[in-house]
């Protein structure tokens, strides 16, 4: 799997393509600064997936996250996982506003989890939308109290929770010690309270789910 890195930090540039490296990934290029980004994006090497810190040159504030934006706007769908040193709500709904899927949000201290790390690359590869959990806490604790989001019990907000995060049906099924159909069930009950027509492809019903938090939160 091709993939490239813009991260303005030397040490942690070199660590991420080590690490992805010695997963299976083939690093295309890894880049400091959102030109060489989409320079390299534009290359003759078709890029699987981008990992894009949100903090680059020249200001530091969000030219990573600007950068990822265009890049999907040119080559729509393009997977981009992006790395945030904090949880900036502002930035996450940014960056799903499209509600195409193929997105990641993490925060940095998660590449010390090499298996949670590597996998939401290749969950966001494959086409999902994976957020921090504590992205996901703090998207729902503005939500919940207005809106269809206060309609939902606890549990159904556990269960949306991990959607959020970029778990399949099996696995919320697993982390709250329920059957899949029972967590079927629940999320049947959850499009129905936050007003979302069911569809039949389950990666609509989740990006329609995280869609409607962006515009909530």
């Amino acid at each position: 799997m091709r993939v490239v890195i813009a991260e303005d930090l030397a040490l942690l540039r070199d660590g991420l393509t080590r690490l992805l490296e010695a997963n299976g990934f083939e690093v295309v290029a890894a880049v400091g600064d959102p030109d060489a980004l989409a320079e390299a994006l534009d290359g003759p090497d078709r890029v699987e997936v981008a990992v894009v810190d949100v903090r680059m040159p020249p200001t530091f504030t969000n030219e990573g996250l600007t950068a990822a934006i265009a890049a999907r706007a040119k080559r729509p769908g393009l997977p981009i996982l992006v790395l945030s040193q904090y949880v900036e709500q502002l930035y996450a709904r940014e960056l799903m506003r499209s509600g195409e899927g193929a997105i990641g949000y993490l925060l940095k201290d998660r590449v010390t989890d090499v298996e949670l790390f590597v996998d939401a690359v290749r969950r966001v590869a494959a086409g999902a939308t994976v957020l921090d959990p504590q992205v996901v806490a703090a998207l729902m604790t503005n939500a919940h109290e207005r809106g269809p989001v206060g309609r939902l019990t606890p549990r159904e907000r556990e269960v949306l929770a991990l959607i959020a995060e970029g778990r399949s049906n099996a696995a919320i099924a697993t982390a709250l010690v329920v059957s899949e159909k029972a967590v079927g069930k629940h999320i049947n009950n959850i499009l129905t309270k936050l007003d979302l027509p069911p569809a039949a492809d389950d990666n609509r019903r989740v990006l329609a789910v995280l869609a409607y938090l962006q515009d909530e939160a």
